[in-house]
């Protein structure tokens, strides 16, 4: 960090008693870093919510190889969406279930729109988007 300012915040005892509890379990060493992180997922969320901003999401699919064409069409899907598909994993969870994790860039919009277009796809038991801004309001 280049320059720390200290500020001051007031919480009521219950809240604070919480807080620590909460980012003890997640292992924070100090509030001030916890502070940070609730500051700067606020702030990315703020820049994902508009579609045209950059962003990488990672789109995670449950869906049975044997029932359907799934990874036939998800290798389609891939291929005509090249500028967003950047990467993709794909692990066999057990005899029929299979998990993919395709890697999309670029903007909300458009990652979005691949990425329901993906977990609506006919054979795809679950799936989740989990999106992360690449343009910042604060670089800290």
């Amino acid at each position: 960090m280049d320059k720390v300012e200290r500020i001051g915040v007031s919480l009521d005892k219950k809240l604070l008693s919480k807080f620590d509890s909460l980012i003890a379990r997640q292992g924070y060493k100090s509030r001030s870093e916890a502070i940070r992180d609730l500051v700067r997922q606020q702030l990315s969320s703020e820049v994902l919510s508009n579609p045209k901003a950059h962003a990488v999401a990672a789109v995670c699919l449950v869906y049975d190889h044997h029932a359907t064409k799934v990874p036939q069409k998800l290798i389609e899907l891939q291929h005509s969406h090249l500028l967003q598909a950047i990467s993709s994993l794909h692990v066999h969870l057990d005899h029929h279930n299979c998990l993919e994790v395709i890697v999309l860039r670029g903007p909300v919009g458009r990652i979005n729109k691949v990425a329901e277009s993906l977990l609506s796809m006919k054979g795809v038991k679950l799936g989740k988007i989990n999106l992360v801004a690449t343009e910042h309001s604060s670089d800290s």
